[in-house]
């Protein structure tokens, strides 16, 4: 079965306003010449433009999907962040304190897009419509609480699926492995008391949320045990991700069992972010692309989906997706990363490889005994 691609233009066309990265222009910060808001299309689009030249496009089921509905949202929202979410966007656009999420006139419609491409793909590989599928979702979705947006996501665009396609289907044990740098603390607080979904997230030690680590977070009551939070040192590099698969990952995914692997495909890990501090590159995300593929394959009859999260180097995002649209094709293109040479001369030392291993060893030994 082909791998399906789910993307909509209207998605790129969410705007924060103006932006310098992720700082609002005004008082001494001077308004960008471009595009200055580190949430922009052109990762998205450039990702997208490299598929096609790459010669990868023609080998995706390229489809788009209808916006998630109320019902869809109000399975994970509160109907007053929803109502608010709606009123403010109609109204030009803004910001709903206390976290910032920018967001510009019409973006709950597309929002709501972004959120049914997610939904549609957990739907047609489920029902076995294809076997795997990749969304090119946005705004994003990792941040997003109950009752608040937040680190750029106005939706939970997974948590929303995951409980469309169960209300339809019956229940169903899935796992979500988020490799986004920032840790993805709302489908952690949206699942934490939930026995059918492992949460996993590996993620740069406090980068964002600001100061959270979180491996002491394990779920509560029912879910106690299936949450798992990977806190990475900075600029650990490529070895540690390989590291923490195969101490911490994997064992946790083949104690639960899952019927479904969703992964939140960030890219800010790379050695190029302007919002993080790590060193992976594109065959960091190549490596765990083909690792978390294998284990479903091993596991769930190679169910997965991968939803776009972060990334903001608008140069290299391309690079590190098309890895891992290359690994659910089981194909590879004639692109040549152009900064993977220079990025593995600047990889980390020995001893800090030694000892952010020590670490994770520490925490699989903690939890696995």
């Amino acid at each position: 079965m082909a791998t399906a691609f789910y993307h909509d233009e209207r998605c790129l066309w969410h705007t924060g306003g103006e932006q310098a990265l992720f700082i609002p222009a005004g008082g001494y910060v001077q308004p960008p010449s471009a595009t200055g808001f580190a949430e922009n299309p052109e990762t998205k689009r450039r990702f997208k433009n490299l598929l096609e030249v790459a010669g990868v496009w023609p080998h995706l089921m390229v489809r788009s999907a209808a916006p998630s509905g109320r019902e869809d949202l109000m399975r994970v929202h509160t109907a007053g962040y929803l109502d608010r979410l709606q009123a403010m966007s109609d109204a030009g656009g803004g910001n709903i304190p206390p976290h910032f999420a920018p967001f510009g006139q019409g973006s709950y419609e597309i929002a709501c897009l972004s959120s049914g491409l997610v939904k549609q793909a957990v739907e047609d590989v489920v029902t076995g419509v294809t076997q795997n599928a990749y969304a090119l979702s946005r705004p994003p979705g990792h941040h997003c609480l109950p009752d608040a947006s937040m680190g750029f996501c106005l939706l939970a665009n997974i948590p929303v699926a995951l409980e469309a396609v169960r209300a339809k289907h019956g229940p169903l044990r899935v796992a979500v492995v988020d490799w986004d740098v920032h840790h993805g603390n709302g489908t952690q607080t949206i699942f934490y008391e939930r026995a059918d979904t492992l949460t996993i997230s590996l993620h740069q030690e406090n980068c964002f949320p600001p100061g959270y680590g979180g491996a002491q977070d394990r779920g509560a009551g029912d879910g106690y045990g299936t949450n798992l939070n990977i806190p990475l040192l900075a600029g650990c590099g490529h070895r540690a991700y390989l590291d923490a698969f195969e101490l911490l990952v994997t064992p946790a995914l083949r104690a639960f069992k899952p019927d479904l692997i969703v992964v939140a495909s960030g890219y800010d890990a790379s050695c190029v972010d302007p919002l993080a501090r790590m060193m992976a590159t594109s065959e960091t995300f190549r490596v765990m692309a083909r690792q978390v593929f294998g284990l479903a394959n091993e596991m769930c009859g190679g169910k997965i989906v991968v939803v776009h999260e972060g990334g903001y180097s608008d140069i290299y995002v391309p690079f590190c997706g098309l890895a891992v649209v290359e690994e659910l094709l089981g194909t590879r293109s004639k692109v040549i990363d152009p900064l993977l040479d220079m990025s593995d001369l600047q990889q980390p030392p020995a001893d800090l490889i030694a000892f952010q291993r020590a670490r994770l060893e520490a925490q699989a030994l903690r939890i696995f005994g």
